[in-house]
């Protein structure tokens, strides 16, 4: 308590020893003339205008002190000016370790009397500022032709909507449209709308201020008077697009004639100039109806920019779907005949008789060419049509001319969506196969706004990367963009609209394997199939959307795809889970020795061949409240289990499991009776938690060799066996009489090694175990198959291979008998 006193005392004295050394001044000459004149009194100091005033000190050197150990933060004075001397109220703060706070206050404070705040603007160097809108807010110079175009668009659509009330404005010419015309030559773009032009005083405002928006200030005026239901087509923004212009050239003239106004000005401007010139337009060449003129001299390294076809080309890609028709100056051809002037001797030599031939004259064909005005856009985007009235062929020739693709789509979607969120959007589903399943940006959405052509490069701003096969085309009016309408911002709109498109993608793709022709979703699946099992891991969101759309081989399905749907179907009744293996083919997996007794019971098991299957199932972990059960892991429960029975085997083959895992030690976690044999006489299992097989061999690969991360994941394995078979029942009666016989041991390390195959793991020695297998076969085949000769030749015996000759059957003679009196 006595050192908090101290300290408090300590600083009302040291406040008021910093409180004579502030001298505040006055804004009156009262206060001028109430303080003291004196040579050593320093210069008094004016009051900084912003509103958080920085306080000279008098004496430097005493702006920090020491108060009861603990450094004066903050010094903060309010002044009272009255005329008379000003009076300084100091608040002292301590440390915030302390969170003490010392106030001395000499008099009273009014507020009231404090003089007020000065206002200032903001200043900007041109210089700085132009050359930050020309060479850092744009990623590509070819959008100075967007934002123009945008802006002849606007200006037409304005007298559009001004002539409604105001018929006379139209009185120069109805058409509205836009003309574009180069000089490749000398490096000249001219753009020409007939559109509602500018006054002096407009030019003023609308190109000598930059960031001044015509078109906002237009459209902020409709709101006001309670018409903005029609400024959807208008496109301006945020007042920087003209200035894109100085992006190719080094000076810009804006000619521009308003109905309202009876005179024609020009505006002229250089890219390195902060200065601009405006005078009236005396060339009666260069008059104008109405509308605005304007001409780019381009760089020397832009000229490229002046040639036809390629001003042509970007009209087509960003401005193809401008309201209003975009005419361009092309040069166009045309054959005819012309006479071709013959030899005279030539002609003589072929003969004067033949009169027919000489009236007959020669002609060749030539391309005459001229220059013409050409319609280079569509007025009329397919996606704003009515869907009833577009017809399928008309979809896929969009798709086609848009995409550059020779094929039509699996399927389209032409929707429309309103609310929080408006836009219109058509989607396809190419029938050609995306190969990179990794390549996260694509082209093949292509954003327009108010039908302007922004960006079709995207990472995962509208569709996810396993929906980056898609293809289409959005359309809105409100989105958020940044200043150079190239970025698509993130915000709450655009996640809205992106789960949006994805779900209409889903639908899409459902039509597709809804579908009568079969062959359509097996073309899908064998294109993008990798896609959706990529999804599964990527977005738990849209996992019920996913799930029906996955296609499985299976135990029963004859070598063809199944859906999980098809599965659930045919499930048996007593049948609780969907079950699966992992292989690394599809004959290895059907003749797995996990399937014994599954294919007993009729149970059908999901065969997952494809290495990205196992991982999308496990990621899904149910489908329509059944669990996904991998049967290569412990704890396989079939659902008929025989307390009694179970009870019976396990005390009879007890001591056999622990003789087995004491002769197996680390290599598996324990031996077990299993439940999913009948002719294999064992089997590895995997841990429940831990890598299949398939999946442990999967990650071996992907190791570059070093293995050794992958311990931390390698389950320790369940060894189970199956009581039925002979070779276990052999192993059970060796243990009871001999179980040290040499013989028994090594039966057991065969048996564990080659389960490990047959199971689907690599055995650790594959040259040791060979050699057990042909050490077995060598005493199993022991006097087996062993010829006469080769068992004399074994004891020693001589053996004859002289071969028995059989006698040939004699002839009977036949002797006829002898008459009397015959001599024979």
């Amino acid at each position: 308590m006595l050192g908090a006193s101290r300290r408090s005392l300590c600083a009302g004295a040291a406040a008021r020893r910093h409180a004579a050394a502030f001298v505040v001044s006055g804004d009156t000459p009262a206060a001028a003339t109430a303080a003291p004149a004196s040579s050593s009194t320093p210069p008094r100091p004016q009051f900084d205008p912003i509103p958080s005033r920085k306080l000279q000190v008098a004496n430097p050197d005493s702006g920090i002190s020491r108060l009861g150990g603990k450094r004066l933060l903050s010094v903060l004075a309010a002044p009272k000016l009255n005329g008379a001397a000003n009076v300084v109220s100091l608040k002292v703060r301590e440390s915030a370790l302390i969170g003490r706070r010392y106030e001395s206050s000499a008099a009273a404070v009014d507020s009231s009397d404090a003089p007020p705040a000065e206002k200032f603007e903001y200043q900007a160097e041109v210089n700085r500022l132009m050359d930050l809108i020309v060479h850092s807010l744009y990623s590509n110079k070819e959008v100075f032709l967007r934002e123009l175009v945008s802006n002849a668009s606007d200006a037409l659509d304005k007298l559009r909507y001004l002539s409604v009330t105001d018929p006379d404005l139209l009185k120069d010419g109805p058409e509205l449209d836009i003309r574009i015309q180069t000089d490749k030559d000398n490096g000249i773009i001219t753009i020409t709308d007939s559109g509602i032009g500018m006054t002096r005083q407009e030019l003023v405002e609308s190109l000598g201020t930059i960031a001044s928006s015509g078109t906002a200030k237009f459209l902020k005026a409709l709101k006001e008077s309670q018409e903005a239901s029609v400024d959807s087509n208008l496109i301006g923004q945020f007042g920087v697009g003209f200035y894109s212009a100085f992006l190719v050239a080094d000076k810009v003239a804006v000619s521009t004639k308003s109905p309202r106004s009876e005179k024609q000005y020009v505006w002229e401007a250089e890219s390195e100039s902060n200065s601009y010139t405006i005078r009236e337009e005396t060339d009666p060449e260069k008059l104008l109806p109405r509308g605005t003129r304007l001409t780019l001299y381009l760089k020397r390294d832009d000229k490229g920019f002046a040639h036809p076809e390629r001003i042509q080309k970007l009209v087509k890609n960003y401005s193809q779907f401008v309201s209003f028709p975009i005419y361009t100056w092309q040069e166009k051809g045309f054959t005819k005949e012309v006479e071709v002037d013959e030899d005279p001797a030539a002609a003589k030599t072929e003969g004067d008789g033949d009169t027919e031939k000489q009236a007959k004259k020669k002609t060749k064909t030539v391309v005459e060419k001229y220059w013409d005005w050409e319609l280079t856009n569509e007025t009329q985007p397919i996606w704003l049509r009515n869907p009833r009235e577009v017809s399928t062929e008309e979809y896929n020739e969009f798709y086609k001319k848009t995409f550059n693709e020779y094929l039509d789509p699996l399927a389209s979607s032409h929707f429309t969506t309103e609310g929080e969120v408006e836009f219109r959007s058509i989607l396809y589903v190419p029938a050609t196969k995306k190969e990179d399943i990794t390549d996260r940006k694509t082209k093949n959405i292509r954003l327009y706004v108010k039908r302007v052509f922004i960006s079709d490069d995207f990472d995962g701003e509208l569709f996810p990367r396993y929906l980056s096969f898609v293809k289409g085309v959005v359309d809105s009016n409100d989105l958020p963009l940044n200043v150079s309408r190239e970025i698509l911002q993130e915000s709450r709109i655009v996640r809205i609209m992106r789960k949006r498109l994805v779900r209409k993608a889903f639908d899409m793709i459902l039509g597709i394997s809804c579908s009568e022709n079969r062959d359509d979703y097996e073309t899908f699946w064998e294109n993008y199939g990798k896609f959706l099992k990529l999804g599964c891991m990527e977005d738990k969101e849209n996992h019920k959307r996913i799930a029906p759309l996955l296609r499985f081989f299976s135990s029963q399905s004859n070598d063809e795809l199944i859906s999980l749907d098809e599965y659930v179907e045919s499930m048996k009744p007593d049948q609780k889970a969907i079950y699966y293996i992992a292989g690394d083919s599809l004959s290895s997996a059907k003749n797995a020795p996990f399937l014994e007794k599954l294919n007993e019971k009729g149970y059908e098991v999901l065969l997952l061949v494809d290495p990205m299957d196992e991982v999308s199932i496990t990621n899904l972990n149910s489908y329509k409240d059944k669990n996904f059960v991998d049967i290569s892991k412990e704890d396989l429960d079939l659902g008929d289990k025989n307390e009694e029975r179970e009870k019976e085997i396990k005390q009879e083959y007890s001591q056999t499991c622990d003789w087995i895992k004491k002769r197996l030690g680390e290599k598996v976690a324990r031996v077990d009776i299993s439940n999913r044999l009948s002719s294999s006489p064992c089997v590895l299992v995997a841990a429940k938690f831990g890598w299949s097989a398939n999946m442990e061999r999967l990650m071996r690969a992907q190791s570059m060799g070093d293995t050794s991360s992958l311990d931390f994941m390698r389950s320790r394995k369940v060894f189970e066996i199956n009581p039925e078979h002979e070779i276990i029942k052999g192993l059970n009666a060796a243990c009871r009489s001999n179980p040290d016989d040499p013989e028994a041991l090594k039966a057991i390390d065969i048996l564990f090694e080659t389960s490990m195959i047959s199971s689907g793991f690599s055995p650790d020695n594959p040259t040791e175990l060979s050699g057990k297998i042909y050490e077995m076969m060598s005493t199993a085949m022991a006097g087996k198959w062993v010829t006469h000769a080769q068992a004399s030749e074994q004891h020693d015996a001589p053996v004859s291979f002289e071969p028995v000759l059989e006698a040939e059957p004699l002839e009977a003679e036949v002797v006829e008998p002898v008459q009397s009196g015959q001599q024979k």
